[in-house]
């Protein structure tokens, strides 16, 4: 079963960036349909990528990584973003691209770091405006339903 497969290789490569200290994890592209909530013991992590998986939710586990700067979800079929996202205050770069979403989360203006957001190709009926977030140096939103 690709889950199987997929939900093993993400605990593998997560437990091996634990013992490793490792800043960065890539577990894009390996057919994840759920995030392992061991995740939330890499606090040293800085930069998440979940691209190109089926993921349906963002694993609540990952407000316990409050180090993050670059979060990577974009091609998977998530609806919704959960406002525990607010809790990554370091996050700069958040790539919500090519998903199922219809409304961002009510935290990303509290992101007070992010420089770079894209959510290009959901399902959005209202976007923000760029200056409603501090800092905010790229904002991209091509291709959704407004």
């Amino acid at each position: 079963m690709a889950r199987d497969w997929a939900y093993w290789t993400a605990e593998r490569r997560i437990e091996v960036a634990q013992q490793t200290g490792a800043t960065e994890l890539n577990l894009s592209n390996i057919g994840l349909t759920a995030v392992p909530e061991v995740i939330a013991a890499l606090t040293q992590l800085q930069e998440l990528d979940l691209s190109y998986n089926q993921l349906t939710a963002v694993p609540e586990a990952i407000a316990a990584l409050t180090v993050f700067t670059d979060l990577y979800l974009c091609y998977n079929v998530f609806t919704a973003v959960p406002d525990a996202i607010a809790a990554l205050t370091q996050l700069q770069v958040l790539d919500l691209s090519i998903n199922q979403l219809t409304a961002l989360p009510e935290a990303i203006p509290s992101l007070t770091k992010l420089q770079s957001l894209y959510f290009s190709g959901n399902q959005l009926t209202t976007l923000p405006e760029k200056n409603a977030i501090h800092n905010m140096n790229e904002l991209k939103q091509k291709k959704n339903n407004k």
